[in-house]
């Protein structure tokens, strides 16, 4: 029996074949100079191309590759979860597979980890590269207003991270469905540093983040660590109960002593007003609610159709399996 290697590297990939035989042997060439025992775990996330056949076709030519393909497009933070309940190594780095992240940092993430005995190593953004000006004040806003709501400062961070077996432990213990995986590393704490880096251009093709992706996300991450949109709705509530009671006691007092009761326009701009607030304050319940939903209905997080791997020297294959 093969003895568990020491690093387990984590990478998503999503309709990816054109560069995927680069961007793995960039990769694993850098790794092998850094480290002798470790795997890459290749978690296909539904790609609807030829990336599960050149992960079949890089089996034999990788020696530390396993892959697992999900039974469709779960997204990427399930895929994550994947991934991370796979690994078995005694540290894990999670990267992209497109060469943004720059694996030539991943020696020094490791000397970090064994040396410095850091539980976390985070490479942080310095430029977030050649990005549409539009997401990177969407990104901005987003941060930003996380930071505010839940008191966790995620800005330029990223998911290129090596987190100790420790840290898996405590994120595979955290049961939510609906995952973000920066802010849930951030959540469990342990020691932690960082290291810069420039996001490098893509290998092909462009983002497939587009702003729909991106609002859900956060508006689900959100949801997910923070409770104080809720308190802001009551909040709301107090405000304009007392602005109405203010607003009914003048009424009165003007129809008692017989002044003219006018300002109609007023009286629609405030029902306007209050209306649209009302939608956005059961929408933002609607959200919680959606969150709860998810939760209670208690399915997997994913599903695996097949697992690949080298054992001893062996390909393996495993089919019809599901993970939680």
């Amino acid at each position: 029996m093969k003895p568990s290697p020491e690093l387990s590297i984590i990478i998503p990939m999503y309709n990816e074949d054109s560069h995927i035989e680069k961007s793995l042997f960039t990769i694993v060439e850098i790794v092998r100079q850094a480290i002798t025992s470790f795997e890459v775990i290749v978690v296909d996330d539904g790609s609807r191309d030829g990336t599960w056949t050149a992960l079949q076709t890089l089996l034999p030519r990788i020696s530390e590759l396993k892959a697992l393909r999900l039974s469709r497009n779960f997204g990427k933070e399930l895929a994550l979860c994947a991934g991370l309940e796979h690994a078995v190594g005694r540290a894990v780095i999670v990267m992209d597979g497109d060469l943004q992240h720059p694996p030539n940092l991943i020696p020094e993430m490791i000397r970090l980890w064994r040396e410095e005995k850091y539980a976390i190593v985070e490479c942080v953004k310095e430029s977030r590269g050649k990005e549409p000006l539009l997401k990177k004040i969407g990104a901005t806003l987003f941060y930003g207003t996380l930071n505010r709501l839940t008191g966790y400062n995620l800005k330029n961070a990223s998911d290129f991270k090596l987190l100790d077996a420790i840290v898996v432990q405590a994120w595979r213990g955290l049961q939510e469905r609906n995952t973000f995986f920066r802010g849930m590393t951030a959540w469990v704490g342990f020691r932690k540093t960082t290291i810069p880096f420039r996001v490098m251009p893509r290998e092909h093709g462009t983002s497939r983040w587009g702003f729909i992706k991106l609002a859900r996300l956060a508006v689900e991450s959100i949801v997910s660590f923070s409770t104080i949109p809720l308190r802001l709705v009551s909040l709301l509530g107090i405000v304009f109960s007392i602005g109405a009671i203010t607003l009914g006691i003048h009424t009165v007092w003007k129809k008692l002593f017989g002044g003219a009761v006018t300002g109609f326009t007023t009286v629609i701009l405030l029902q306007l007003i209050i209306g649209g607030l009302l939608m956005i304050s059961i929408g933002i319940v609607g959200e919680y609610i959606s969150a709860i939903y998810h939760e209670v209905k208690g399915r997997p997080r994913y599903l695996i159709s097949e697992k690949i791997s080298n054992s001893e020297g062996q390909s393996q294959i495993e089919v019809d399996s599901y993970g939680f």
